[in-house]
């Protein structure tokens, strides 16, 4: 027998979307300004790192899109073909947004680094590159601090890495990824228009574009990895999970809460499965009340909830089904038990 509810409202992500908005809308305005300069000045100077830097910042313009679309089609309400919302989409247009950097924009640097290496041809007007790279970097710069400072805002005393890998909300980490990936990218074109214009050496334009790849490739892999697994479907917050096995065990029809499996559906959507084992004397009613009462605890206390599913279970059953699943057991708190090793 098993039980559910439907969905709840999440007041609390109002400021969290609003902070990514800002980040978003503020590095889509930078990257669009930077890649029309980037581009006039490639054509004025002919440089190879300067179109890839172009291509760069457009590829980095239309991400910022993407994101904003994902962000608005993971807001609409559940229909009949997605009972559970379309939360998940925000992580799909991010997986996107990965593929774009890495086919686009790593791929068009790539190949125009090699076509300038093998067939170098001198930059001119090497002013006029110095200039736009120079007001890149300060725009990309701004971009970045107001992407950092979010960032920190959300990832509290986690470390950058660690905060990455814990994140349930993509565009958090992939606009800041982005504009640190741009402001390498400038400097490997600065570096590599002055080495070629002081050497004399015009191929070391094209390694530039070739250096500004690879940091897109590592960026893109980055972000693909995060990403997928978000689409895939990662457990919430093992605070979340002790939160839930606590109401659940403080329950007087609950007998022990044997477990939570838990899954995001967007960054601020959780849907949760409970085993419970409930008092040998409760009656149907009685559990249906139960599982009420849990409903308006819960949806109250963590609005991100918003589907509960209970499951009257044997510990025993539990601990197959767990099993069964590929999951090590372990004892979770106020003596419920949680699968071990699921991220």
């Amino acid at each position: 027998m098993a039980a559910g509810s439907g969905q709840s409202a999440t007041p609390g992500a109002g400021s969290a979307k609003a902070g990514s908005k800002r980040t978003i809308y503020t590095a889509l305005a930078g990257n669009l300004l930077i890649a029309i300069t980037k581009f006039a000045a490639a054509w004025y100077t002919g440089s190879s790192a300067m179109l890839s830097e172009g291509v760069h910042s457009l590829v980095d313009t239309s991400n910022e899109i993407l994101l904003l679309h994902g962000i608005r089609r993971s807001t609409l309400p559940p229909d009949a073909v997605h009972p559970m919302g379309h939360g998940r989409e925000l992580y799909f247009w991010s997986f996107v947004v990965a593929v774009l950097v890495f086919a686009l924009g790593a791929g068009v640097s790539f190949y125009e680094g090699v076509s300038h290496v093998l067939n170098p041809e001198p930059a001119t007007n090497l002013t006029v590159s110095y200039i736009v790279l120079a007001a890149s970097a300060v725009f990309e710069g701004y971009s970045w601090w107001v992407a950092l400072v979010e960032f920190r805002r959300r990832k509290g005393g986690l470390g950058y890495l660690e905060a990455v890998r814990a994140s349930k909300d993509p565009t958090s980490f992939t606009v800041l990824l982005e504009d640190s990936a741009a402001l390498l990218g400038i400097g490997i074109a600065f570096i590599g228009i002055l080495a070629a214009d002081l050497l004399d050496m015009p191929a070391l334009d094209g390694v530039a574009s070739i250096g500004i790849a690879l940091v897109l490739a590592v960026t893109a892999t980055l972000l693909a990895r995060e990403s997928m697994g978000l689409l895939i479907g990662e457990r919430a917050s093992p605070a979340l999970q002790a939160a839930v096995l606590a109401v659940a065990n403080g329950d007087p029809a609950i007998r022990r809460a044997n477990g939570v499996i838990t899954v995001h559906l967007a960054p601020d959507q959780v849907m949760v499965a409970l085993s419970a084992e409930f008092e040998d004397h409760v009656s149907t009613p009685d559990i249906e009340a139960c599982i009420e009462r849990l409903e308006r605890h819960l949806y109250r206390s963590h609005p991100e909830i918003r589907a509960l599913f209970v499951k009257p279970q044997m510990p025993d059953a539990w601990r197959r089904q767990i099993s069964s699943a590929g999951g090590t057991e372990k004892a979770g708190r106020d003596g419920g038990y949680e699968p071990a090793g699921v991220d």
